[in-house]
Order: C-alpha cells, then structure tokens, then sequence
C-alpha cells in the first residue's frame, strides 16, 4: 500500500523509482507512474536517486525524500534488490575472471547471486554442466536455461517470483532475450554478437525497473565489460568466497590466505570441495588485491 499524506496543501505519495535517465525520475505508486525531478537538495549532499529506490514524492513533480535503503548495488546502479541473476552463455564463451570477479561484488555487497547459463541449445556436448557442477559446490544456486528453446525457463520463473531481481552479465550473454522469452510483453531490444570483436553488442541502454507479477520484478541492465576488485584487502577476499566457509579457519597460521603457507586447510580442500578453477581465479584476485 502506497503511503499518500497532504503537506502544506501538496499532496505527497510514496511508491518507488523504475527508472531514471538525464535527472528525470519514474516513479510506480499506487495512482499510477510520475516522471519527476529530484530536488536540488540531494545534489548538494551528493546523494543520487536510484532504480530501486523507496521514494517519496509530491504530485507537483518533484522527487523530495529517499527512504532507507537495503542494500545497494555499484555496477549497476540499483537499490532494493533480492538477488542477482548472474547471466552467462555457452556464446559467448564463458569469462570466468569476469563472472568470479561480479560474484565476488554481489558477496561484498552481501546480495544473494544465482548463476544463469544461458544459450545451452548451442552446447550439443552438455559442456555447460560443468559450470553448473563448479558453482554449485561454490554454494551457489545455478540453473541452464535457453531463451531460444524456452528450455529451463520455467525453473527461472519460480527463482524470480516474489523477488526484485536483476539479470546481469556480459554483453550478448542474452539477457534482454531471457526476459522477453519469459514476459514477450516486455519487449525488450536485442542484439547478437559482434562479429568484429567477437563480443555482445549492447542493446539496453539504461537500467529500469519492471513488475511481471504480484509482488514480482524484474530489471533489465545494461552489460558489463569489467568488475576490479583491487579495492579489496587482501585479507578480506577469502571471505568472498562460499566454498571456503568451514575451512578457512582451520589453517595453521591465523593470518593465512591461502596460497602458499603450510598446513592450509583451504589447500588441502582444493580437487575436494574447492574445485580446483576457482582456486586458480581466487590466487589471481589476490595479485590484484590491497596489502
């Protein structure tokens, strides 16, 4: 229920951002959608309205309160999410630096991640479940869908009901195409692979918020070409990793990472419940990482 109350003679509404572009803000509240502008006020205190945001507006057109946010996602750009459905495809193939790297980011940010393999009507030989096998002893809920087949979907649609989810990964991954097998009326651009640079074209520009069902949304996002995560103490980047949970604290040395020390309990677990790819990418992160 949407929170309406009349100040000074200005009747505010509360109801949340779907999408935002150049300082003009939608805004979905009970009465339907408003376009406004964010007062100056939240400039001045560099504080940037964003998709996912609980707001509170006048109906003169002016965005005048933001509420507390759950959580807050950096690339994209968006508050107020459930989970990310990090999105993958057998074409193009896999980065797994990359895709390692944006989980890391969802754990950081402490906002549960789903892997989506994507495109599996191209993978005949059934490579992609490896992948799955890889994520799954990470600790991560993964799923194989094809937008193309519509095979898979409907395990998708049960991960996303009742939640704000945002589809996120790689240009060309076929994330625009995933929602528009599973809600044609969304519509959503799409673009193929360029063949000069062997990469996704982009085909969303921007990110907006969209309801598919009661209680249920969806976001749509432009695609990413690189996650850092040298911003990371190098003491902390263990603790973005699921599988090394049970493990971590057992190592001789209190202070271990996990590389090259003795007696490493996380070493040892490395072929066993650590697959052994992910340990190769987390020893990578850690040359990127902050002392």
């Amino acid at each position: 229920m949407v929170l309406m109350q009349v100040l000074n003679g200005c009747t505010l509404i509360r109801g949340k951002i779907t999408r935002g572009v150049g300082g003009h803000y939608t805004v979905m509240t009970a009465d339907g959608e408003f376009t406004c502008h964010a007062r100056g006020l939240f400039r001045k205190h560099e504080i940037t309205p964003l998709v996912g945001d609980l707001v509170e507006i006048s109906t003169e057109g002016y965005l005048l309160e933001i509420m507390p946010r759950k959580n807050e996602l950096n690339r994209p750009k968006i508050a107020n999410i459930d989970q990310v459905i990090v999105t993958c495809s057998v074409r193009p193939a896999v980065n797994f630096h990359m895709l390692d790297a944006f989980l890391i980011s969802c754990e950081v940010q402490d906002v549960p991640a789903v892997l989506c393999v994507n495109k599996i009507d191209l993978d005949p030989e059934g490579s992609h479940k490896e992948i799955l096998k890889m994520y799954e002893s990470a600790k991560y809920r993964t799923i194989a869908v094809s937008a193309q087949t519509k095979e898979g979907l409907e395990g998708l649609t049960d991960i996303l009901a009742g939640k704000t989810s945002i589809f996120a990964g790689a240009s060309g991954v076929g994330k625009s195409s995933i929602l528009n097998a599973l809600y044609p009326e969304l519509a959503l651009a799409t673009g193929g692979l360029s063949e000069k640079i062997g990469r996704g074209k982009h085909t969303t520009r921007h990110t907006q918020l969209v309801q598919v069902g009661e209680g249920t949304y969806v976001v749509d996002s432009p695609g990413f070409t690189s996650v850092k995560v040298d911003h990371i103490p190098r003491r902390k980047l263990q603790d973005y990793y699921p599988e090394f949970d049970g493990h971590k604290n057992e190592c001789y040395y209190v202070k271990c990472i996990h590389i090259t020390e003795h007696d490493c309990a996380v070493q040892d677990q490395v072929g066993e419940s650590i697959h052994p790819a992910r340990y190769e990418q987390y020893k990578n992160f850690i040359q990127l990482t902050k002392e």
